[in-house]
């Protein structure tokens, strides 16, 4: 078998593209160069994972291997990781019911007890839950369930799954909230940061890789506002676009209350039609 596949296909990686995606390595390989080898998503990683809507089968990019694993914990809802952008800023419905409950927009309970204070061989009154939760975020099990009552139970980003994990600021320790299982791992897989998340949520409603006119003849691709050819920058010299991509987004995106209200719809079906264009014109090319 690895013979045939060597001989039909011309080894293991092209076989396994072909029947996953349609896509030939050598069609990879030009799609990854044509992004100029960087992650669209994070412009932090090298683009390595050929990223596909689960639906339709329509390849949608290359991606490193934690922003691809994010969108399947955010269960590719671009309207979730724009929520999730919000939390993480303090500025979303959780964060404001925080302030008009508590006065502030983060959880305090006692201080967290540290390493230094506690630690592991020493035990901390109570159950091994309760010495974790006082250890690592200052809280006990009261805190934890009116936490858990403020958010009626649900994830504090999502508000669509019954929130299981006590989520912290790495940097401050600051206690956020109560969130759901995907929408944790999935914040973490994006370093908690909102320039990716929102990023990922235009790249899924498709506003994020457009084609643009090359400089000598042709086209290219463009995923940053203010644009600039990712043929010209390096791989660690995406930090400024970055930056100022994210300060652009965050003034301006917004998603229609209805998930499946006319932006979501209408650019979504705008997208796939295309695909399939696409994919039209050069079957009939190859002929």
């Amino acid at each position: 078998m690895a013979e045939q596949r060597d001989r039909l296909y011309g080894g293991g990686r092209n076989y396994q593209l072909r029947l996953r995606y349609g896509l030939s390595a050598e069609r990879v390989d030009q799609m990854i160069a044509g992004q100029g080898g960087v992650c669209v998503i994070c412009l932090r990683a090298e683009a390595k994972h050929v990223d596909h809507n689960h639906l339709t089968g329509v390849v949608r990019g290359i991606l490193c291997f934690r922003c691809n694993g994010a969108l399947g914990q955010f269960h590719e809802d671009p309207r979730c990781l724009g929520d999730a952008a919000e939390y993480l800023e303090y500025r979303g419905s959780h964060a404001r019911r925080l302030e008009i409950v508590l006065g502030k927009t983060v959880y305090e309970g006692r201080a967290r007890l540290d390493g230094a204070s506690w630690p592991r061989r020493r035990q901390v009154p109570g159950s091994a839950r309760e010495g974790h939760l006082i250890r690592k975020y200052g809280l006990d099990e009261k805190d934890v369930q009116r936490l858990l009552g403020l958010q009626g139970g649900l994830c504090a980003v999502c508000w669509d799954v019954p929130a299981e994990h006590v989520d912290h600021d790495h940097a401050t320790g600051a206690v956020r909230g109560m969130a759901c299982g995907g929408c944790n791992t999935g914040m973490g897989q994006l370093d908690d940061d909102p320039v990716s998340l929102r990023r990922a949520a235009d790249y899924l409603l498709g506003r994020l890789v457009t084609s643009v006119p090359a400089a000598g003849g042709g086209t290219r691709l463009s995923f940053t506002v203010p644009d600039v050819d990712p043929a010209t920058v390096p791989l660690d010299g995406w930090a400024s676009h970055r930056e100022a991509d994210g300060r652009h987004r965050s003034r301006v995106w917004r998603v229609d209350d209805d998930h499946e209200g006319p932006t979501w719809l209408t650019l979504g079906l705008e997208r796939l039609l295309g695909s399939y264009k696409a994919m039209a014109e050069e079957r009939m090319a190859s002929r």
